[in-house]
C-alpha cells in the first residue's frame, strides 16, 4: 500500500510537471526571459527604427512580458545577421531578427554569402512595406535618371547582398545607366554622410527616412530623387519614375519586377528555424496585436514612417513566390548581379 501511494504521488507530481512544461511551451515560454532582436543594419535607417519600435511595444502582448532588447548586427548587407539567426542563434524564441528585404532573393540568386534557407525561417509579420529611392546631391551631374545614362554617377553601397548594390547593377544592365557602386558603407545613414563629404553623389534609402530625417534637404532642393523602387508610383512621388518604368524590353520588365518584389517584404520580423509551431503562433498573435495597439500606432504616426503591416502568413507566401520565379528570369538577373 505504501508503494502504491508513493507511485500515485509520483505520477501526480509528474503530471503537474508535464502540465507546467506544456503551459510554458505554448504560452508563457518567454516569462522572465530576455529576447534579443537583431537588426542587420546600423542605426539611423528604417530597419533600425522598426526593429526598435517593435522591441518597445511587443512585450506587453506576449504572455509573460519578456524584456526585448534591440541589438545592431550590421555586415554584408545584413546577411551576417541572417546567417547568425539561421545557424547560431537560440531556437527557443529568445532570438528575433530584422534583415534585408532581399533575403529570399539573395538565396534564389545564389549569393555565396548566404548560409540560410529563407523558407525555413519562421516569419512573424511585416511591420511595413517600403518605398526606397535613389537620391543624389545637388552638385551631381545627374538631376534626373536620364542624366545617369550620360554620366558615371558614384553611389554608396552597403554590401553585395543589399538593394543599394543590386538596383544600380540592374539599372545599368536594363536601363543603360552608368551608376558606379562605391561599396563598404554599413548603412544608409553612412551613405548620406559619405555624400555630404563628397565621397559619392548619393545612395539608397527609404523615402520616409529621407523625408523624416532630412526634411531640409527636400525643402531646400538639396537632393534630387532619380528613381523609386516600387512597381507603382507612390502618391508623394508621382513625378519620379519607378524601376519598372526604366525597363527597355518586356523581358527586362519581368526581371526588374522579380527583383523589386523584395520591397513587398519590407521590414519583416523573423525567428530562427526549429522553433515549435505553438511558440511561433504565440509570437504571431502578439505581433498582430501590436500592429493594432493604439500606443504603437501613435508612435509610428508621430515618426512619419510608412505603415503597411502584413501577417506572418503573408510574408511566408511572399518568400514562396520568390522561390517559384521561372529559372530563365532568375538566371538573367543572377548573371547581372554576380558577374564574377
Amino acid at each position: 500500500m505504501r508503494l502504491f501511494k508513493c507511485a500515485t504521488t509520483a505520477t501526480a507530481l509528474l503530471a503537474l510537471v508535464l502540465q507546467s512544461v506544456l503551459a510554458q511551451s505554448g504560452e508563457e515560454f518567454l516569462k522572465g526571459k530576455t529576447v534579443s532582436l537583431y537588426i542587420g543594419f546600423t542605426p539611423g535607417g528604417s530597419y533600425d527604427y522598426f526593429g526598435r519600435v517593435a522591441a518597445r511595444h511587443m512585450s506587453r502582448h506576449i504572455p509573460g512580458e519578456p524584456t526585448i532588447v534591440a541589438r545592431s548586427m550590421p555586415g554584408a548587407g545584413s546577411l551576417q545577421a541572417a546567417n547568425f539567426l539561421y545557424s547560431q542563434a537560440p531556437k527557443d524564441g529568445t532570438a528575433w531578427g530584422i534583415v534585408s528585404q532581399t533575403l529570399a532573393l539573395e538565396e534564389v540568386l545564389g549569393n555565396p554569402a548566404v548560409r540560410y534557407k529563407a523558407a525555413e525561417f519562421s516569419w512573424i509579420g511585416r511591420l511595413t512595406s517600403i518605398v526606397e529611392v535613389y537620391y543624389v546631391w545637388k552638385t551631381s551631374k545627374a538631376t534626373s535618371i536620364e542624366d545617369a545614362r550620360l554620366y558615371e554617377i558614384p553611389m554608396a553601397g552597403t554590401g553585395p547582398g543589399s538593394p543599394s548594390e543590386g538596383y544600380p547593377l540592374l539599372l545599368n544592365a536594363f536601363a543603360n545607366t552608368k551608376f558606379k557602386i562605391i561599396s563598404g558603407y554599413t548603412g544608409s545613414t553612412q551613405g548620406m554622410l559619405a555624400m555630404e563629404r563628397g565621397e559619392v553623389d548619393g545612395g539608397l534609402t527609404s523615402w520616409n527616412t529621407l523625408r523624416r530625417t532630412k526634411q531640409d534637404w527636400i525643402r531646400n532642393h538639396d537632393v534630387n530623387i532619380l528613381v523609386q523602387f516600387v512597381s507603382e508610383r507612390y502618391p508623394q512621388l508621382r513625378g519620379v519614375p519607378t524601376l519598372l518604368d526604366m525597363a527597355t524590353t518586356p523581358d527586362a520588365r519581368r526581371a526588374l519586377a522579380f527583383y523589386v518584389s523584395g520591397a513587398e517584404m519590407g521590414r519583416s520580423l523573423l525567428v530562427p528555424p526549429g522553433i515549435p509551431p505553438d511558440r511561433v503562433a504565440v509570437l504571431r498573435a502578439a505581433f498582430d496585436a501590436t500592429m493594432k495597439d493604439p500606443e504603437f500606432i501613435a508612435e509610428v504616426e508621430r515618426s512619419g514612417q510608412e505603415f503597411q503591416p502584413g501577417s506572418g502568413a503573408q510574408v511566408e507566401q511572399l518568400v514562396k513566390d520568390v522561390s517559384s520565379v521561372p529559372s530563365e528570369i532568375v538566371g538573367r538577373v543572377k548573371t547581372i548581379l554576380r558577374p564574377y
